[in-house]
Parts: structure tokens; C-alpha cells; sequence
């Protein structure tokens, strides 16, 4: 485990409203419990998402900040940045790196978990685009751009954000997991967020028992006790 007494702020940078939810919500809602201050950038705002045809993308995209931040709530978190590109089309642009570094500035995060950019052809479902594209850009934002005062050089000169530089990146990982927490007492709280996200499942039962089974079997795995849970992350030092 890294050294929870140098970190006082993390920042979760996801893709899509319920990434941090299926992700991390468990373990925020530790870090959080503990006194930790953990805050959100979600880089859209879901409008590609949910079943519903009938629904203007606009309206989709409302609701789902709305569930967005209700979900937050349940694991402690009040402080969300959405940046608002288009769900579904989003690429490791210069400007999403922009974006997610002048959100690091303004947080000035010890620790920053996101999304990992590497494809999982193991379990491509955490593998979407979005999710590859967005890990691609924050490891960029943390590792040149935030902590370099000539990179977007309008966050230091027109913004006045002074650069910051990240101690360490935690990758939503399902392989080569090196940091492993034990969520056994948030399990219920990670279901409880992810329930806010009424727009996108309608199976409880069923999303409930997947999601818990993908848990107890991090745990496992990581020599944790048979009716124990966990989330697991690959550690990037970047500092």
C-alpha cells in the first residue's frame, strides 16, 4: 500500500458519470471516511448513454450530472468538475489534457486515480474508448503538462494556476494490480452510488450480485478472507 500519510487530496478522473461509481467508489468512501478530501472530474457528461430513445440528449446529459452527483454524496464526495466533452468521442487531444491539468491545478492533488489506457482484452467492457482515451490524457496532464509552467501556458499566464506536480497515479486496474483495498466495510455504500444511476440499469438484483462478485473475487485473489471485498489499482509513481 502507498503511504497514506502523505496524501491529504486525491482527484478520481473518469470518462463517463458512474465510472468512478463501478471503479472506486468503495475506496473513496474509505478514503473519505478517514478524513481524506476526494473530488470528481468527469470529463462527459454521459449523453450517449441509457436506453431511452424518446429522451433529447440535452435532458440525458442533465440527469445524468444530477444522478452524478448524487452518487457522490453516498461516498462523501461534494466537489465534482464536468468538463463536457461528447460521451462517446472523446480522444487524448491537447485539449482534454488542458482541461484535466487545469483541474489538477486548481484541486492540487497528492494522488490522482483514473481509468487505465490500456485495453483489457481479457474483459473488454473496461475497455471502452472513452475510458482508454481518458487514461491516456490525465497520465498526460499529470506527467508533463500540470507541473510544467510552459505547458498550456494560459492556465499560468491568464488563469493564474500555478503548476502542480502529482506524487502518484492509481490505474483502475484488473491486472497487475499492486494496491489492493480491503472494502469490506463500503461495499454497501459503492451500491448505494451506484443505485443513484437510475437512468442506466434497471436489474439490481442482477447488477448488485455481478458487481459484488467481481469484488469478493479481488479479494480472493489478493489472499483477503473468503466473505471479504476489494478494489484493486496499479500504482504509478510520478514524482
Amino acid at each position: 500500500m502507498a503511504d497514506e500519510n502523505a496524501v491529504e487530496r486525491i482527484l478520481v478522473v473518469v470518462a463517463h458519470p458512474d465510472d468512478c461509481d463501478f471503479g472506486c467508489a468503495a475506496t473513496t468512501a474509505t478514503w473519505t471516511a478517514s478524513g481524506l478530501s476526494v473530488s470528481y472530474c468527469i470529463v462527459t457528461n454521459g449523453d450517449a448513454g441509457g436506453s431511452d430513445r424518446s429522451a433529447s440528449r440535452a435532458d440525458v446529459a442533465r440527469l445524468r450530472q444530477e444522478e452524478q452527483r448524487a452518487a457522490a454524496k453516498v461516498v462523501g464526495v461534494d466537489d465534482i468538475a464536468f468538463l463536457g466533452f461528447p460521451d462517446g468521442k472523446v480522444t487524448p487531444s491537447l485539449e482534454l489534457r488542458r482541461d484535466i491539468s487545469r483541474v489538477i491545478r486548481q484541486r492540487r492533488p497528492q494522488r490522482v486515480v483514473t481509468q487505465s489506457p490500456i485495453r483489457n482484452f481479457e474483459r473488454i467492457f473496461a475497455s471502452h474508448p472513452d475510458h482508454l482515451a481518458v487514461g491516456e490524457a490525465t497520465l498526460c496532464a499529470v506527467y508533463p503538462d500540470a507541473r510544467n509552467p510552459f505547458a498550456h501556458p494560459e492556465l499560468l499566464d491568464v488563469e493564474g494556476l500555478e503548476p502542480h506536480t502529482v506524487a502518484e497515479v492509481w490505474m483502475m486496474s484488473i491486472g497487475n494490480a499492486d494496491q489492493v483495498v480491503d472494502v469490506t466495510a463500503t461495499v454497501d455504500r459503492k451500491m448505494e452510488a451506484l443505485r443513484q444511476h437510475r437512468s442506466q440499469y434497471d436489474d439490481w438484483e442482477q447488477l448488485d450480485g455481478r458487481v459484488r462478485d467481481w469484488m469478493r473475487a479481488t479479494a480472493r485473489g489478493h489472499g483477503l478472507p473468503e466473505d471479504h471485498y476489494a478494489e484493486q489499482f496499479q500504482l504509478v509513481r510520478t514524482a
